[in-house]
């Protein structure tokens, strides 16, 4: 079967915090219901760790969304100073039917008393039937995205 190309987006905000505080709130579960998802697109409910490792790469943890779906994020990637990668799976239907996995990248870059943090997506989709609903996906997910940041932002 031939491997299917990502839908892929960026989101980019300018946060008052460094690199390291941003790391920080993405490992404090108690941040993650601020996720209010977009539209039809659920928020999150809940995030537990399902394993944590002391240096994070490879905690995965398990989240429960606003509307009962779930899935588990795995840090694949660990260098707060600069970048980290997570990747999504074991999504539960009726996402599990559309999509393999999906990735997210931070990446941070220090501008004065800020940073710079630029959030990556690769959305995989199962297959190419899948695309068309996976790409609307991808839309709500990058407006959540967006005012996620800037909730980070006015937080601060």
């Amino acid at each position: 079967m031939a491997r299917m190309s990502p839908i892929t987006f960026t989101c980019r905000a300018c946060l008052p915090l460094s690199p390291q505080q941003v790391a920080d709130q993405i490992l404090d579960l108690t941040n993650w219901p601020k996720f209010n998802g977009y539209g039809p697109l659920p928020g999150i409910r809940s995030a537990e760790f399902e394993r944590r490792t002391p240096e994070s790469i490879g905690t995965r943890i398990r989240v429960t969304n606003t509307d009962g779906s779930s899935h588990v994020e795995e840090i694949v990637e660990w260098r707060p100073e600069e970048r980290l990668r997570l990747r999504m799976e074991g999504f539960s239907p009726p996402l599990s039917r559309l999509a393999t996995h999906f990735s997210e990248t931070w990446e941070f870059r220090r501008e004065q008393d800020a940073t710079l943090v630029t959030r990556s997506f690769e959305l995989h989709p199962r297959s190419a039937m899948a695309t068309p609903a996976l790409w609307l996906i991808a839309r709500l997910l990058k407006r959540a995205i967006d005012r996620n940041l800037r909730q980070m932002r006015d937080a601060a």
